[in-house]
């Protein structure tokens, strides 16, 4: 078996993909604007995350380097043959593109029709998607879980969510 095919070569390319990644977020962090006589800045949570992230990830990219380079073991579960991301021969990479087009469909909707029915659709397509056919739980689940989401924001926090074109609602809630 070729070592471009096992699991610990799909490792060392992942790994690779994170770092990048990683960077172009750390990079992104630098650029939040920071707040004078404040001790945690916007930037600092993220930056957190982004730090451990990158630990983790050179410690992948160290042990894949080190299988990929030196060889492994004929029982070593990083020599088996990877599994294809071909959306087409596995249906389990095609739903976590369908689902990465949702969460884009997501973001580009929430200012447009508002938090509580974008997340209602979705919900409603997630629920769908992992396998819940009844209708007696999507519906209620989808519908009820934004709606006090945002009330719980909106009313006891006191975040502005966008609401879109149930703007209505929020002028409802305001008045009581």
């Amino acid at each position: 078996m070729k070592k471009t095919q096992t699991k610990a070569f799909a490792s060392l390319i992942s790994s690779l993909i994170l770092i990048a990644f990683e960077i172009w977020a750390y990079v992104q962090t630098l650029g939040f604007r920071v707040h004078k006589r404040a001790h945690v800045q916007p930037a600092t949570f993220p930056q957190i995350m982004i730090y451990g992230m990158f630990i983790f990830t050179v410690i992948l990219f160290v042990q894949s380097l080190i299988k990929v380079t030196r060889g492994m073991k004929e029982n070593d579960p990083e020599n088996e043959i990877s599994a294809s991301i071909n959306p087409f021969k596995n249906s389990g990479v095609a739903a976590a593109m369908f689902v990465i087009v949702l969460c884009v469909l997501y973001t580009f909707l929430f200012d447009k029709l508002g938090y509580v029915l974008v997340s209602a659709c979705i919900s409603v397509i997630m629920m769908i998607l992992i396998g819940k056919r009844d209708p007696k739980i999507i519906i209620p689940v989808s519908i009820l879980v934004p709606l006090i989401m945002w009330l719980i924001f909106y009313k006891l926090l006191t975040v502005n969510i966008p609401m879109g074109v149930l703007q209505p609602l929020r002028d409802l809630v305001d008045k009581i």
